[in-house]
């Protein structure tokens, strides 16, 4: 239904048109028109934008506030700082693993020396610190998620660090009890001369003058240190040596024994290297020695030794002796891993030369010129390779 009227002004000039249209029609016009308000609003939706007052923006500007305050507290101790970079961050790191091997060695000398209060064979000594190892180096592996023996590739090697390091660990100890414990140690101390022969015969290692002029200086110190100890105390301790456990031997014999001993000892150097160089991991090579040594201590601890049942505070000490083992065994592997047998073997020295300084400010050893020119010499030699062996190499 539609209506429409016109209405005309009189003086012609304005003409107003009212025009009423059918429902049909009407409702189509609305349906389009709600139609086209349908395609409309989303646009208008779209370019809306979320209201940003004072709160908003202040609480997006916290978060960062909020990291920056708690960033301190994820720091690193310089201790755990240091010990990082000298594992791997420094290209000293090789000489100062081992340096750090030899700082450990001396302090479990000093803590046998000034804490043990009951004597303990050496085999069973031995037993303990290898467990102690065994089990530390097992956790080690496992927390890493590494596996227990390695790869299948190294597997000989290690075989034969094993066998090589412990028949010379069971030659120094049948030597020590046979002559004078000064002559035991200075035969000990040829291994790192012995270590860098058999790492030029086996590993191809070139020897430069300069690192075989280190090696000559450490050792000649090793003689002034000990030469007032072979000279007076050299007789006497031979016949009460004479008188061990394992019954009376020719004491040349013995030192035979010991200067194999450090042979051994220096090919086991060799093997470490190239065990913890194909493994990348040296805590497998410490691992792999403790495995044998472990059982073999402990039935020479029976078959050839009175067993002692240690008492409290001893137990506590061969503890804290075998943790301290395991960590210089393991820094000891590692500076190995990483530097020239011959550099590393150097710094192994520094060891007797904190021990006579030690001995001598703590007034348990007399003071004597000897002993001081041989710690002297030692303590130059291993500061040379340390601060100009690896740029040296590098260049």
């Amino acid at each position: 239904m539609a209506a429409s009227a016109d209405t005309i002004t009189d003086d012609g000039n304005h003409t107003v048109e009212l025009t009423v249209l059918d429902n049909e029609e009407s409702a189509a016009n609305g349906g389009s028109a709600a139609a086209s308000s349908e395609e409309i609003t989303p646009l208008l939706t779209q370019i809306e934008r979320p209201k940003i007052n004072i709160f908003s923006v202040s609480r997006s500007r916290r978060k960062p506030r909020e990291l920056v305050i708690k960033a301190p507290e994820t720091e690193i101790s310089p201790v755990s700082q240091f010990m990082l970079w000298a594992w791997s961050g420094s290209r000293y790191s090789g000489l100062l693993c081992m340096a750090l091997s030899s700082v450990i060695y001396f302090v479990m000398e000093v803590l046998s020396e000034n804490f043990t209060a009951q004597s303990i064979p050496l085999f069973e000594t031995s037993f303990v610190r290898c467990t102690v190892t065994l089990i530390l180096s097992y956790i080690w592996l496992r927390r890493i998620g590494l596996p227990i023996f390695g790869a299948t590739h190294p597997r000989k090697l290690l075989l034969l660090r094993s066998l090589v390091g412990y028949l010379s660990l069971l030659s120094f100890i049948y030597c020590i009890q046979r002559i004078p414990f000064s002559l035991a140690i200075l035969l000990s101390f040829t291994t790192p001369i012995m270590a860098s022969i058999m790492a030029r015969i086996f590993l191809h290692e070139k020897l430069k003058i300069t690192e075989i002029g280190g090696l000559a200086c450490s050792f000649s110190g090793m003689l002034f240190i000990f030469q007032q100890m072979l000279t007076t105390q050299g007789l006497q301790k031979t016949e009460e040596a004479s008188n061990s456990s394992f019954g009376g031997s020719n004491h040349i014999y013995a030192a035979l024994i010991g200067f194999f001993s450090s042979i051994t000892g220096g090919i086991s150097y060799c093997l470490i290297k190239a065990a913890a160089k194909a493994t990348d991991q040296p805590v497998v090579t410490v691992l792999s020695f403790a495995i044998l040594a472990s059982p073999a201590a402990g039935i020479c601890t029976f078959a050839f030794e009175e067993f002692v049942l240690p008492s409290l505070n001893s137990l506590s000490l061969m503890l804290a002796l075998g943790i301290l083992s395991f960590l210089a065994e393991v820094f000891l592997a590692h500076g190995l891993q990483l530097e020239k047998i011959n550099k590393a073997a150097n710094v192994m020295f520094m060891e007797a030369a904190l021990s006579q300084l030690w001995g001598i400010g703590t007034s348990s050893i007399a003071p004597s010129l000897g002993r001081l020119v041989g710690c002297i010499l030692i303590l130059i030699s291993v500061s040379f390779t340390m601060f100009f062996g690896p740029e040296k190499e590098n260049e």
